[in-house]
């Protein structure tokens, strides 16, 4: 068994530790094992399946910020050749199922790794991304009572997910798979959503000691709950939300899970008080962060990134990434706010305007059919229809500076490096190669020629 493949630790907080000092007590600690060697092959994909993104950040990272506030440590189970997934979990500890021989094995091989963790150990899966904080606090707070905890559901269809068997008072006897279970078994409604919680030596006691005699030749991290009764352990089962605990394996589970994930974040965002005023067409990214009397109208998309400060408005069909929009600005509608831009206290960005690394002062207002790249928009400057800063020559990146109160013809190009200084004005239709004082008017056209007689009577004849 090749040891982990990154040996930094998680560092341990000593906060909770601290405080139960003080109160005459220890804090329990714990630690996650969680399963991510899954290719995926049902995805369709050449990437690993916890790769695969929700609300703009893979899917293995949601379940790793619902586990950083409650464990210690946190080790990743990944398959050969995931570089990427491993750098994606850093700094956890990854160890490699070079053969995957089922869930039980996975598990197994971090004992090597927590060989020094006397606290409680859950497993977890990387494609279940969606279990809250919260659940997990439960999980982990129902162990004290019991040798060993699962989580599981109630599933509206239950299908095929193995079925979990209570005595009267509620405590675990078995799980029994579908394909094994009678036909009073499949009536049971209570479904083993396959995550669980027990101490570190015995959990990898009965880890070790699991049998492949099975038809798949796999060991079952299932097969756990059958030793923990056999050594007269107590077994209790947590319920969650079926929408917590389901697995995504299909692009069309991928989907409901980020419908979920969605909801989440809408409900949030109101809560905290943004208006949405059609919230089911808004697409929000994990860290979008929308400041209270935010309006945000509909279909708009929030790629990463994204902060909107108080009283701005959001009009319909934007798309906005990695950008930050001002107080009381208004944005849209068909704007798009590419990275690195930042706009300005009450600064307008109207329709069909894409900005890129922009900076707009306050107040500044640029309305329609505009590109700007590169640049930074002095305040109260207003930029007429049509206007291109030229950014790119073909080889890097130029900016343009444009002086507060500056107004920009229409149909302007700003030919980069330029600047254009405060309260100047360039008429339209010009290419502006050169920087334009403060309070000038720069005019950089071909001089207008009328033909006499050439219009249109003239050419039929």
């Amino acid at each position: 068994m090749k040891p982990p493949r990154n040996t930094a630790q998680q560092n341990f907080n000593a906060a909770p530790i601290a405080e139960a000092a003080a109160s005459g007590s220890v804090a329990p600690m714990h630690a996650a094992i969680i399963l991510a060697a899954g290719q995926g092959t049902r995805m369709k994909s050449a990437r690993p399946k916890v790769m695969h993104p929700l609300a703009g950040r893979p899917m293995i990272q949601h379940l790793l910020a619902s586990c950083a506030p409650l464990f210690q440590r946190v080790l990743v189970v990944v398959g050969p050749g995931m570089a990427e997934l491993e750098a994606t979990v850093a700094p956890h500890p990854t160890v490699v199922q070079h053969e995957r021989l089922g869930t039980g094995h996975a598990a197994r091989l971090a004992a090597p790794a927590l060989q020094d963790f006397a606290g409680d150990v859950a497993v977890l899966y990387g494609d279940n991304p969606l279990i809250t904080q919260q659940t997990i606090a439960l999980l982990l707070d129902a162990r004290r009572a019991a040798g060993l905890v699962l989580l599981a559901m109630r599933p509206a269809d239950p299908g095929r997910y193995g079925r979990v068997v209570t005595d009267d008072a509620g405590m675990v006897q078995r799980i029994v798979e579908w394909a094994d279970a009678t036909a009073a078994e499949r009536a049971i409604p209570l479904c083993n959503a396959g995550v669980i919680c027990a101490p570190a030596a015995d959990l990898f006691r009965w880890l070790g000691g699991l049998s492949n005699a099975n038809a798949a030749g796999e060991y079952y991290l299932t097969d756990v709950i059958a030793a923990a009764r056999a050594e007269g352990r107590a077994v209790r089962a947590v319920e969650a939300p079926e929408a917590e605990l389901r697995g995504i394996n299909t692009r069309a589970e991928l989907a409901t899970a980020e419908a979920e994930i969605q909801a989440r974040l809408r409900q949030a965002a109101m809560l905290g008080g943004a208006t949405l005023i059609r919230p089911e067409t808004v697409q929000l990214a994990w860290d979008t962060a929308l400041a209270p009397d935010v309006t945000v109208e509909p279909h708009v998309v929030f790629a990463p990134g994204v902060t909107v400060a108080e009283g701005a408005t959001i009009r319909a069909f934007s798309h906005l990434e990695a950008c930050s929009v001002g107080p009381g600005a208004v944005i849209g509608p068909y704007a798009r706010l590419r990275p690195g831009t930042a706009v300005g206290e009450a600064a307008h960005v109207g329709n069909f305007v894409e900005l890129k690394a922009a900076r707009l002062g306050a107040g500044a207002k640029a309305n329609h059919l505009t590109y700007l790249g590169d640049v930074t928009v002095g305040a109260g400057a207003n930029i007429g229809a049509g206007t291109i800063t030229c950014n790119y020559d073909g080889l890097a990146k130029h900016r343009t500076e444009i002086g507060e109160g500056a107004f920009i013809g229409s149909d302007t190009a700003l030919v980069a490096p330029v600047r254009v200084g405060a309260h100047a004005v360039t008429a339209a239709g010009s290419v502006i190669t050169e920087d334009v004082p403060d309070n000038a008017l720069a005019i950089a056209r071909g001089r207008q020629a009328n033909k006499l007689g050439r219009g249109m009577k003239g050419r039929r004849r």
